[in-house]
Parts: C-alpha cells; sequence; structure tokens
C-alpha cells in the first residue's frame, strides 16, 4: 500500500479539533465586558504576548490595575495551535540573525538564553503544569543539498559558543530512524518541549492571582486617544462597554488588530498540524527517538515534529497557506488537501508506523514578517505598544516581545529598546490586491528551489539582496 492510501486510511477518525485544546481541563472562559471599566493599563490579546505583558507588568508592579480583553477565548489562536517548540531563539534561527542584525546577533543570543531561562523560572515559580522538557532539538537533512550544508551550519553554531553535534545518516538515526535522514545535526541547548495550552493557561491564572482582571469574548473595536493637558491616554471600544486607561498593549499578532499600521508589517498564514494517537512501546522501540528531541526536516518548505508527554507524534509544517485579504477565521482553519499531504508525508518518514492512526487535525494563523521575527511600533502618541509576528516560534520569543512592547508603552529605555531589532521596523509587505500575488509567487520560488537542490533562483535571490521574504 502507498503512503499516500496509508495517511488516507489514517485520518478517517481525526477529529477536526486542536489537540491541546480538547481537554476538560480546559478553563471557562471569562464572562465579556459588559460595562465601562478604567485601569492603568489594558492589553489587547489574550494569547502569550498578552499574557506575558498582563503578567510581567502584576509582577513589577503589584499595585498597577490591568485589564486583559480577548476577542474569543485566552489561547484561542496561535499560543493554543502550535507544536509547543519553545526555543531561546530570537531571531528565526542563527542564520537569519547573522543575515539581519551580525553586529548584535551575540547580544540577542545572550538575550535568548536570558529570557528562555526567565520563562522556565515563571514556570516553576507559578507551578505552571505544562510538562516543560529541555530535549534540545535535530535538524535532519532529507535531500543530499541539505546534507551538504551541515558542516557549514555547525560551523556557526560552534562559532557563537552553540552546543551542537555533527550528525551522519547512521548517528541520526541512530537518534530517530527514518530511511528519509541523510544526516543532521543536534542542537543542545536552548529547545524545550512543553504543552502550549497549559503553558497559557496557567500564565493566565498567575496573573488573575496578582489581580489581573480578564475578559473574554470580547472583541477590541477601536482605541481612541483621551485625556489633555498633556497627558495622553486611551479608551478601547468594546461591543458593550469599554476601558479607559493610561496606556494599552495590542498582542492580536495574526489577527485584524485595531491598529491599522500593524497590517502593513504582518501577513496572516495558515500552518495545519496532525497528532497521532499515543505508540505502543513496541512502535517507541521500532523509531528510537528516546532522547526526545524537537525535530525539523532543513528545506525551505519543511516538517517540524515532536513527542507528546502521553508519545503521540505531533507533525505539521510544509504549507504555508495565505488566503486574500488576510482571511482568518473558520472557514480557512480546515485545508483537506493539506491534512492528506502531512499524512502521506509521515508515513514516508516513518513507514514502520503503518496501521497508527490520527487523532486530531487543525489549523491556525501564524503571523510572518518580512524578516521572520518579531515587529514592534507605537501610536496615540505612545500610549500604546504593539508586538506581532513571531512567524511561528513564538511560544518563547513572546515573552521577550512582551517585555519590549511594555518597555515601549512605559517609555523606557533599555537593553532591549536599543536593539536594531526593534528600533527598526520589517519591511513591510504591499498591500491588497498586490499581496496576495507576490505571497503566491514567493511560495511557488520556494517550492522550485528545494526541487532544483536549493538553488534560489532570481526571484528569490533579489529577495535575499533587500533581506526580506515569506517563511511560517
Amino acid at each position: 500500500m502507498s503512503a499516500e492510501a496509508i495517511g488516507e486510511r489514517a485520518l478517517a477518525e481525526a477529529r477536526p479539533k486542536v489537540f491541546w485544546l480538547d481537554r476538560s481541563e480546559r478553563p471557562e472562559p471569562s464572562p465579556p465586558l459588559s460595562t465601562d471599566l478604567t485601569a492603568d493599563l489594558v492589553v489587547v490579546g489574550g494569547g502569550f504576548t498578552g499574557l506575558w505583558t498582563a503578567l510581567t507588568a502584576a509582577e513589577a508592579d503589584p499595585g498597577r490595575s490591568i485589564v486583559v480583553l480577548e476577542a474569543d477565548t485566552i489561547a484561542f489562536g496561535a499560543s493554543g495551535r502550535n507544536g509547543g517548540f519553545c526555543e531561546a531563539s530570537l531571531t528565526h534561527g542563527l542564520e537569519n540573525g547573522v543575515a539581519h542584525w551580525p553586529d548584535e546577533v551575540d547580544t540577542l543570543l545572550r538575550l535568548g538564553d536570558g529570557n528562555l531561562q526567565g520563562l522556565l523560572d515563571v514556570i516553576s515559580r507559578h507551578g505552571i503544569d505544562c510538562s516543560p522538557e529541555p530535549t534540545g532539538a535535530l535538524n535532519v537533512a532529507v535531500a543530499p543539498w541539505q546534507a551538504d550544508s551541515l558542516a557549514d551550519s555547525a560551523t556557526l553554531h560552534e562559532a557563537h559558543g552553540l552546543s551542537v553535534t555533527l550528525l551522519d545518516a547512521p548517528s541520526t538515526r541512530s537518534e530517530v530512524d527514518s530511511p528519509t535522514y541523510l544526516g543532521g545535526i543536534w542542537h543542545h541547548d536552548g529547545v524545550v518541549m512543553l504543552d502550549p495550552a497549559r503553558l497559557a493557561w496557567g500564565l493566565r491564572r498567575a496573573a488573575e492571582s496578582l489581580g489581573v482582571r480578564f475578559f473574554e469574548n470580547t472583541p477590541a473595536r477601536s482605541i481612541e486617544a483621551v485625556g489633555g493637558g498633556g497627558t495622553t491616554g486611551v479608551r478601547i471600544r468594546t461591543d458593550a462597554g469599554s476601558v479607559a486607561a493610561s496606556r494599552a498593549v495590542v498582542a492580536t499578532n495574526a489577527f485584524h488588530p485595531p491598529i491599522r499600521r500593524i497590517r502593513r508589517y504582518i501577513a496572516p498564514v495558515y500552518d495545519h498540524v496532525l497528532v497521532t494517537e499515543p505508540l505502543s512501546a513496541d512502535q517507541m522501540a521500532g523509531i528510537g527517538w528516546s532522547n526526545r528531541q524537537g525535530l525539523s526536516d532543513m528545506g525551505s518548505q519543511f516538517h517540524y515534529y515532536r513527542l507528546t508527554s502521553d508519545d503521540r507524534i505531533l507533525w505539521g509544517g510544509w504549507d504555508a497557506l495565505y488566503h486574500f485579504g488576510n482571511r482568518v477565521g473558520a472557514a480557512v482553519e480546515q485545508s483537506p488537501g493539506t491534512s492528506r499531504m502531512l499524512a502521506t508525508h509521515f508515513f514516508e518518514t516513518f513507514p514502520q508506523l503503518e496501521g497508527l492512526s490520527f487523532t486530531h487535525r487543525w489549523g491556525g494563523p501564524i503571523a510572518t514578517t518580512s524578516r521572520f521575527t518579531c515587529a514592534w511600533g507605537t501610536s496615540h502618541g505612545g500610549a500604546v505598544s504593539w508586538a506581532a509576528g513571531y512567524t511561528g516560534l513564538g511560544v518563547g520569543a513572546s515573552r521577550f516581545g512582551a517585555r519590549v512592547a511594555l518597555d515601549l508603552v512605559d517609555g523606557l529605555t533599555t537593553e532591549r529598546t536599543e536593539l536594531e531589532m526593534v528600533r527598526r521596523p520589517p519591511f513591510p509587505f504591499p498591500p491588497e490586491p498586490l499581496r496576495w500575488p507576490a505571497i503566491q509567487i514567493t511560495r511557488r520560488a520556494i517550492q522550485r528551489s528545494d526541487r532544483r537542490g536549493g538553488r534560489r533562483g532570481p526571484w528569490l535571490a533579489l529577495l535575499d539582496r533587500f533581506g526580506i521574504g515569506f517563511d511560517s
């Protein structure tokens, strides 16, 4: 039986739900806002960036009155739909960091390491049960041109003091057994596997314990400046109430923000994920994976995958689907064709797991920028700041993004705010109707590049020249 047929059968009973969120322990949502309030700080968005903003602000100033407005429920977006790869990198990998900020990259590495340790300290201090596993990550080559780049990548990482091991094909397969592997790099530090939904729920509980008020199913419809006499604040209007505050942080990421300028820099792209039933002891023995690293292959179109705490395999990536007009929502969350393709690729990677079934399939929007890393900005006379665009690596980097947003909205000059990454925004995506064709042209060029041994071609070479691109 072909991998395609095996995958089709394995998908037969998969529920169109997010594995992490499909649990009886999911907390009941807070009631929506139904009155007018005042606060010192209002946070728009209840994903990781908003949660870290609220908790960080509350811990730094216990007397600060903080309100969080979430359009749906906590962790509804990318924060509850991702793979749970929590990385130290703030730059979407070292190579991307060196390409964009060569003079700052060592500072960014130090800040990233500190950010990840700070995140783990919060998990420990607040007793957040999100199953953190400091496994590191294994990047695998599945094509000869990818294998040819492994040594240079290992040398670059070692030059910046990072602990990696270069693996040949047999050594890679001794870690995780797939006939597709031609080599790999094991990144020993800076990557933790965790349960993202439980992390989000735990951050909410921690923030609530410090007095932060949450209002779910409460979309922010508008932000307007208020005040006078040299003092500027904002009023956030919702469907049935409002919040007047001296400061606000917008943390909507891939979803439509109440500040239009953010849309210049962010493109929402849909990533799709499958999760298997738990593997048996024999199935686990058949693939190895005793060190439980997070895995990804090294193509421009790539898969990422990991083991959950109960030995399921989460398998995602490859397609990055942009819908005309920055469209997001339930109507575009499922892509049967992408799910079938993912299932086919899964059994091409692990043919020894034939007979294993998928229990969950879902999609969700990732906010990408043209440089693949977070962007920040301010508005309303500095009374509002925003952070968005982690391009798939927001589980860890969102804590850093939140801290920068707080520095900006509080008018603080810090090491973080002085970074070129923060001070200089990414190259904006073109507006519609040009955005959709530009992204489709880039997607097709990426696909051709992978088919042609990694050769970039004229379109991608032009984007490289200007330090811009498209990724998920």
